[in-house]
This record gives structure tokens, sequence and C-alpha cells, in this order.
């Protein structure tokens, strides 16, 4: 029996060791109320004012100065680092919330979503799994995604980083089903070079899955692509004959559907049948195109629902905040198969319960690389209740239009070129001067959009197509016009114009 306290001593007196507490929350709540409110208000005015600023400036070199500073030893109010956020951050972000911006495939937010940001770092949820309302959420919104893009019940799924970090886990999921021997166990090199193919128009997240898997560049197969810039199926079925032939392991087949430079969506249907006939994984690159399965046209994305794995970005065409990517894997199993540590390897500590706040400990890390995982479900299950599926389809069909728009009135200027095909949500064109030849077209077209950029009128992006230079606009803007489409042709002929005098269409 241990010992018992005398009775008739005196109580003891505290220990207060300040050692022992070092809290980081704030003596007085009161100013952290006060500032957080301006900071919803003030966030809240700046997606309603969008349109009053430029959609992109430079960060001036004064304010460059200002941020360069030395380590905060010691803390300032609230406030104090709030204004400077205001005067110095805020004015000079990329711009990607603007109407007018085009450039590469940024997505563009929500208000709902925003503070569902603040909600879940409030909340500072660990997702790995656990017994929790947040592991719950991410479920729901994973049900949810699987039954919007045409995929099985019980297929598999998790919210990742974003698109590169979706494709890897779609072709990790192929090398353990289609290597032919325990790559987990034996790694790259336990049997023949395996092999993957897909268009030369895919992103080039390909060739870092490829070098992050161990298999390096030369496993990349890049197909050729016909005219509308989709892939040869049957240059892809030669190429897959040709490396079995030669002893290679061809594993999986990528389709894409929306391409970053064009918006190309190769024919998934017969690369499904491809797939099929060879016995290799279909992953669907779907970064944001897949999406557009939510909108009237979902024919434009047909054959998608029928891949292995299929990867697409909530923050490109979902309209959401940054970050938060979606891997979807037909297979139940094919995502645990590839990431669930066996038995022998669980660390005690990772170990699930039968009961306890550790029931499913590893549930989510289980179908992915990241076993610390924030709660990213929480700004899209929020998003989708509050505005409802129907309303962000309809915002995917407005940009598709939207394409059609800008696309005929590059068609009906005659100083203007189209490059490609509009496919989907992407533009591109350029200028045409007469008097200039292939290079000097390029430059006038470098020059043009620069100054697009830097007068704060619109950005588009740039690509090469056929070897030469084009202006690129990839519409995934829920705020975008049609006027605002008026105004980026009105500012390429004067820009254009003014670059290099009074001009004559070319053709």
């Amino acid at each position: 029996m241990p010992p018992q306290p005398d009775p008739t001593s005196p109580p003891m007196e505290p220990i207060l060791d300040l050692r022992l507490s070092a809290t980081l929350d704030p003596a007085d709540w009161g100013p952290v109320r006060t500032v957080g409110r301006q900071m919803v208000d003030d966030m809240v005015g700046y997606l309603e004012t969008v349109r009053d600023r430029p959609t992109w400036q430079s960060v001036p070199a004064a304010v460059r100065a200002r941020l360069d500073e030395a380590v905060p030893r010691e803390g300032q109010p609230l406030e104090a680092v709030y204004d400077q956020f205001r005067e110095q951050v805020l004015p000079y972000a990329t711009g990607n919330i603007h109407p007018r911006f085009w450039g590469w495939v940024m997505g563009t937010g929500s208000a709902t979503a925003m503070l569902a940001d603040m909600l879940a770092s409030g909340m500072n949820c660990h997702l790995a799994g656990y017994d929790q309302s947040a592991s719950l959420v991410e479920m729901q919104v994973l049900t949810w995604l699987k039954a919007l893009m045409g995929f099985p019940e019980d297929a598999s799924g998790v919210l990742v980083s974003g698109g590169t970090a979706a494709n890897l886990d779609g072709l990790m999921a192929a090398r353990v089903a289609k290597a032919g021997y325990d790559v987990r166990e034996a790694g790259a090199f336990g049997g023949p070079p395996l092999t993957v193919y897909a268009s030369s128009e895919t992103h080039s997240w390909i060739y870092k899955a490829c070098e992050a898997m161990g298999l390096g560049r030369r496993a990349v197969r890049s197909i050729p692509v016909d005219g509308d810039f989709r892939i040869d199926v049957d240059a892809c079925r030669a190429a897959i004959a040709a490396d079995r032939a030669a002893g290679l392991r061809p594993i999986a087949i990528v389709g894409n559907a929306g391409t970053v430079n064009t918006g190309a969506i190769d024919d998934l249907r017969a690369l499904r049948a491809l797939a099929d006939e060879t016995d290799l994984w279909l992953h669907v690159d779907g970064a944001y195109g897949a999406l557009a399965a939510l909108s009237d046209e979902p024919e434009l994305v047909a054959g998608q629902e029928l891949a292995d794995s299929l990867a697409f970005d909530l923050h490109k065409w979902g309209y959401l905040p940054y970050e938060v990517g979606v891997i979807l894997t037909r297979s139940p199993h094919a995502q645990t198969a590839t990431y669930q540590a066996p038995p022998s390897a669980m660390p005690a500590y990772l170990q699930s319960a039968t009961g306890g706040i550790s029931t499913g400990t590893t549930y989510f890390a289980d179908r992915g690389m990241s076993l610390s995982r924030g709660f990213k479900a929480l700004k899209v299950w929020m998003a989708m209740k509050e505005q409802g599926v129907t309303r962000i389809g309809k915002a995917i069909q407005a940009n598709i239009d939207q394409a059609r728009y800008l696309g005929g009135l590059v068609d009906a200027d005659p100083m203007l070129d189209r490059m490609a095909p509009v496919s989907l949500n992407a533009v591109c064109f350029r200028y045409l001067a007469k008097g200039l030849d292939a290079e000097g077209l390029d430059q006038l077209n470098r020059e043009i959009l620069i100054t697009l950029q830097e007068e704060g009128v619109a950005v588009p992006s740039q690509t090469i197509l056929g070897g030469r230079y084009a202006i690129r606009c990839c519409i995934t803007n829920h705020r975008s016009r049609a006027e605002d489409f008026d105004i980026l042709v009105d500012a390429v002929r004067r820009i254009g114009a003014r670059l290099t005098g009074p001009a004559e269409a070319l053709r």
C-alpha cells in the first residue's frame, strides 16, 4: 500500500516553474478576435472587388527589400504583422483569382472554401486516418467524387496535394499490379525494365514520376499525336509490341483528358480497348479536364470512367483554393496493395486498435505516400454543399462556351491566327504582322504576352505548337465573362499594332 499523506501537515504550495509551461496561445484573446474579424472582412472584400485591380503586378523593389528581414527572434503584435501582410504581401499575388487570369491551369477559389480552410486550420486534424469526424468527411467527399466520375462504389481513392502526386499514385498502383513480380520487395530492378506509354503532349509529371519510382526517364515512351494533338493509338500499340519483343515489361498506358497545351482529349475508349488487348493498366490524367464530366457535355471526356486510375485536381476546374488533388482507383485494393505496410513492417505506434481513437489509424495513409495529411476535404465538402454540383457544372460549361467564344473572335479577326482546335477550354493563338518571318512572329508574340501581363490587362500563358510560339488561354475561371475576352482581343491588337506599327493581315 502506498504511503498516505500526513493529514496534520500543511498543504504543499504549488510549484510554479515557467519552464514547464510555454504555450503559444495569447494571454489575451481579445486582440485575436479583433484582428481575426478584420482579416475575414478584408479577404471577403478582396474577393468582392477583384475586378477593380490589375490582373497581376510585379513586386516592387522597395517591397522586396522590406520583406528581406532578419529572423524575428522576438514577437510583435498580431495587428502589426497583419498590417505588413496587407501592405507588402496581399497586393502582389499571382493574380489567378482575377477574372482575366487564364494562364497555365490555375484555379480561382471561392469565399466558402476560403473560410473552410480557416476552419480546417483551426481544427488542425491529422488525416492519416483515426476515428474522427474529419475522416468521415473525406470518405464522404470521395464517395461523391466516385459517383460523379462514374467509378464503382467500392473503388478506392484519396485526396492529395495535386496532379503530380495524384498521377504518381496512379502509376505506383500500375507498377505493383503489372510488374509481374513483387516490385515492393525487389524494387525497380527485380525483373525486366518497366515501360510506360503516353502521348508527346502529356504533362512533364510523367518523367518526374518515373524518376521517383526508379524507372528513369527512359521508361517513358513518348507516342506521337494526330493533327488534333491526340495520341496515335496505332503507334502506341506498335511501341508496346516492339518493347515486349525486346524483352521489356510494359505496365501502363496514360491517356489525357485535357492536355495542358491545347486541352486535347485522347480517345479514351480506344485506349481502354488497347489496355485490355495488351493487359496493361490504363491511367487517365484528367488534371483539369476530368471535371468536364460535371458540365452539360460529359461526353467530351467519355471513357475516363473506364480507367483503372483517374487523377484530377479540384483546385483547377473545381474552383477550390490550393491545394487539393484526387486519385481514384477502380480496384478497391489497388492503393492498399501499393502503400499499406505489411504487418511485419507496421510499427507498433501506427497499428490500429479495436477501439479508441486508433481505429483505422492509417486508413488514408495506406492509400498514398503521405502519413501526415491536412483536412483538405473540408473545403471540398463545404463548397459542394453550399454551391451544389449542378451550379459548379454550369460554371464549367460556361468556361467551355467561353473558349468557343474566344476561338470565334480569333477566327473572325484577320490579325489573329488560331493554332490548335478548341477541344475543351484552351485557346492557342498569335498575332500576325506583315513582313515578319516565323522567328520574328515568335518574338513579337512573346513581347505581346509580357506586355499584357505587365500592364495588368490579362494573364494568358505561353506554349510552343508546331515549333511556333503561341499565346495560350486556359479558362478555368468562374469569374470570367464574355466581355473579358473582348478586352483580351482588343488589347492584343492594340499592343501588337503599337509594337509593329500599322499592319495588314497576312491571310
